[in-house]
């Protein structure tokens, strides 16, 4: 079986180390970089199938690197953990809104490191295994194969997990899902977040597919419990 690659930018030499013995101790075929300008360089010529972002770097930091990857057509939908040494929730929001999918708090064990790999991995085929349908829903078209999101047949840009957050609610459409719910599912069992990683995300989807983000006819918000997909008021197509 073909091991997923992971390219990792850490500038710390030990940390940097024991990313990559612990990856490849798991399987996985890792490239490490000390500079984002590094790893960016990298991706003319070579692609990897996860990234791991540092966010304190010298020269671009991690955050303009996830930006980078996510504007350039080829790598988009390529999943990110950032990495980020700030308790701090700015990096957490702001790195998870430039299309981040994962966030990892230094210091943090091996144990978790290895566990946010393999759930973002898993998700991945799982969604590639069963995605071979595509639903409409008002002026909405999701293409599961592609996993590509239209609004009146404009491609949407949407990172992996706004896609699979879209995806679970408007399959349940009807139903109140918790956040921990949404936070189980499209995480994983594994994911030691926390539920604000949910409203983070469900703000950003909000952008891109409501006509006005403040009052969102799609996504609904059920006070003190999570969210639902309105199935009311807008016809399938």
């Amino acid at each position: 079986m073909t091991k997923e690659l992971i390219f990792a930018v850490e500038d710390e030499a030990n940390i940097q180390q024991l990313i990559k013995y612990n990856l490849e101790a798991n399987g996985y075929k890792i490239i490490t970089f000390d500079t984002g300008e590094q790893l960016l360089n990298e991706c003319k010529t070579n692609l990897p199938d996860l990234f791991i972002l540092d966010i304190m770097l010298p020269g671009i930091d991690g955050l303009e690197v996830c930006r980078q990857l996510r504007q350039n057509p080829r790598t988009k939908a390529i999943p990110v953990i950032i990495l980020t040494a700030k308790n701090d929730e700015f990096d957490k929001v702001l790195g998870l809104e430039l299309g981040a999918d994962d966030y990892i708090t230094k210091p943090f064990s091996v144990r978790e490191l290895v566990a946010r790999v393999k759930a973002l991995f898993r998700r991945v085929h799982i969604s590639n295994e069963t995605n071979t349908e595509i639903i409409q829903f008002g002026n909405l078209s999701i293409d599961c194969t592609r996993r590509e999101v239209y609004k009146n047949g404009k491609l949407l840009d949407l990172p992996l997990k706004e896609f699979e957050l879209l995806k679970l609610l408007i399959t349940n459409k009807g139903k109140v899902l918790s956040r921990e719910t949404l936070l189980e599912k499209i995480w994983g069992f594994d994911y030691y977040g926390e539920t604000r990683t949910v409203d983070v995300h469900i703000r950003y989807l909000r952008q891109k597919i409501e006509d006005d983000d403040s009052t969102p006819v799609y996504i609904e918000t059920v006070r003190g419990i999570g969210y639902r997909f309105n199935d009311k008021g807008v016809s399938d197509k």
